[in-house]
């Protein structure tokens, strides 16, 4: 997943400059990033009920297949159809990331899981600091050229998986009579699954004020441009990777996730109330740092908490759903975001303050696992 995600980084910062010089509008490069993230919606449960069916690793294999394909199209695109036909496919099989996480619940104990999603977390950490810096070097050479990079990373993690990726010994195929499984989104019917996705699409909402509006904010406030606000993107995904990568260990070990995820969603709250009010660059990095702490805490509970909402048989199908409301916030949000953020400068950050209160709230009533010596599975929780 981090080298798929270093693929992904590559493509982030160099995209809007390819649309740009087929003389695309603002307007037509959000059709382009909703369909992206539109295809994300819709395949992320059907990646993951097929990996319940037929197995986790033919479903990887196949989805890293089909990024490098839709990358390697992206490098030749030449025209606006043409880009937006590459990108839906890119979001197509970038919907993977439902069958990473539950392959990695399929080989990790429940008190160990949110340890291991954090780990999955930081592997966003690390494409994203990685893959715009590689991105940003290449791009003077054509916008092609980042493209053709990270499809050439992708045909080398295809080949990695085909090696050394197995399918995972502890999973059980999905019984075809599984009613609750029923249909595209049947894992809705489950209480604790939706209250969960629920909390998903409304976190991941919230998220995408900042990453939608941020550079301009940081135009309009201070002046700066896409050089200085890239080292911010990279320092705050370092903090995040850092806190996925390490300090969820110790903190799963002696707090619950659903207390996690009140935790860092109530730190996230408080940054961006405290974002639009900063008077310079110096005592914004205070908020900033505080948003990216508190993501990186409450991301991966959530993640757990989805992957403990399922008995392996459906584990798939459930993380699929839970990541489609993630891909439905990242069409809603960014629209959400732009509309606001024209009408005054704090307002998405205000929207997003206040959402992200709800999910603190919500937090304490998400099912969840206790934690420490006398630690035993909550009814709802597999």
């Amino acid at each position: 997943m981090i080298v798929d995600l270093i693929g992904f980084g590559i493509v982030m910062p160099v995209l809007p400059y390819l649309v740009k010089s087929q003389g695309a509008s603002g307007t037509q490069l959000g059709v382009i990033s909703m369909g992206y993230a539109a295809a994300q919606l819709v395949c992320a449960p059907l990646w993951g009920r097929l990996s319940d069916r037929i197995g986790r690793r033919p479903v990887m294999l196949l989805t890293i297949a089909g990024t490098a394909l839709s990358l390697l199209a992206l490098g030749f695109a030449a025209s606006l159809p043409w880009i937006l036909a590459a990108r839906v496919l890119s979001g197509a099989f970038a919907a993977n990331i439902s069958v990473a996480s539950a392959y990695v619940a399929d080989v990790t104990a429940p008190s160990e899981r949110t340890r291991w999603m954090g780990l999955l977390g930081a592997s966003f950490g690390v494409g994203f600091v990685l893959g715009p810096a590689i991105g940003g070097l290449l791009a003077p050479y054509g916008y092609g050229v980042p493209m053709f990079a990270a499809a050439g990373l992708a045909v080398l993690n295809w080949g990695h998986a085909l090696v050394s990726l197995r399918e995972p010994p502890e999973r059980v195929a999905a019984a075809p009579t599984d009613g609750l499984a029923s249909g595209r989104f049947g894992e809705l019917r489950d209480p604790a699954v939706r209250r969960l996705c629920v909390a998903n699409l409304v976190f991941s909402i919230a998220v995408t004020q900042l990453e939608t509006m941020f550079q301009y904010f940081m135009d309009d406030r201070f002046g700066w441009d896409a050089r200085e606000v890239a080292f911010i993107l990279v320092g705050m995904a370092v903090v995040m990777g850092v806190v996925q990568g390490g300090g969820m260990k110790a903190l799963s070990a002696r707090v619950s996730e659903r207390a996690l995820v009140s935790a860092g969603s109530a730190a996230l709250a408080v940054a961006f109330l405290m974002l639009p009010r900063m008077p310079s660059v110096a005592p914004l990095m205070f908020p900033l740092v505080l948003a990216a702490v508190g993501r990186g805490v409450a991301q991966p509970a959530l993640m757990s908490l989805a992957s403990l909402a399922a008995p392996p048989a459906r584990r798939g199908s459930v993380m699929g759903v839970f990541q489609s409301a993630g891909s439905l916030a990242r069409v809603i949000g960014p629209l959400a975001a732009g509309l606001l953020y024209d009408r005054a400068i704090a307002a998405p950050f205000l929207l997003a303050a206040v959402l992200l209160a709800a999910v603190a709230v919500l937090g304490r009533g998400l099912p969840g696992r206790l934690v420490g010596p006398a630690a035993v599975e909550e009814p709802g929780i597999a």
